[in-house]
């Protein structure tokens, strides 16, 4: 199944969404690594704003590779997802309603994800050269010194992705591909 999403996400965007399906985000996401989360921890530790609307956000874990010129963006594939696990639920206390990594998650971020309806996509990993020719603009909007691991407001149409998490807690990663192909049998 193909579904086109547009950001800011809403629990009712997402609950039908299942492991599997594919999905096209168009609109504004977040690229953030392992360092600006913890800036962003920081951050909250103080008692400071984001510097950015997490309500219904979607967070791209991506440092991508210097831009050359006449480009948007340089390569921007998936960074390894579990890296971000210790910052992430309070992220998503916050209102973060998706994420898009590669790899797995640990047991407390899924739990977190299914009490507040939120998803996990997976980009595919060593497709960043194509993936940026889905992102239209690019800004950088905090941590610039973190270079590549800066925050950046990135503007997207059609940006491919695959559920691996939905928001009830079904993950791709351990239902296996039989399972998986007699459960998507199953649902038709």
């Amino acid at each position: 199944m193909e579904v086109r999403l547009t950001t800011p996400l809403r629990k009712e965007d997402v609950e039908n969404l299942r492991p599997g399906d594919n999905v096209l985000i168009s609109g504004t996401i977040y690229a953030a690594r392992d360092a600006a989360h913890k800036k962003l921890m920081e951050r909250l530790d103080r008692g400071e704003e984001l510097p950015f609307d997490i309500q219904g956000a979607v967070i791209y874990y991506v440092g991508p590779t210097p831009t050359r010129e006449g480009e948007v963006i340089g390569s921007a594939g998936p960074t390894t997802s579990l890296r971000m696990d210790a910052y992430t639920p309070r992220l998503l206390n916050l209102g973060l309603m998706g994420m898009i990594g590669k790899g797995k998650r640990n047991d407390e971020v899924k739990k977190k994800m299914t009490e507040h309806g939120a998803v996990y996509f997976a980009a595919i990993g060593g497709a960043g050269a194509l993936i940026k020719k889905r992102i239209l603009s690019q800004e950088t909007i905090a941590y610039e010194e973190l270079g590549p691991e800066a925050i950046r407001k990135l503007e997207v149409k059609d940006f491919p992705v695959t559920v691996i998490i939905d928001s009830k807690g079904k993950d791709l990663y351990e239902i296996g591909r039989d399972e998986y192909l007699n459960w998507k049998r199953e649902e038709r």
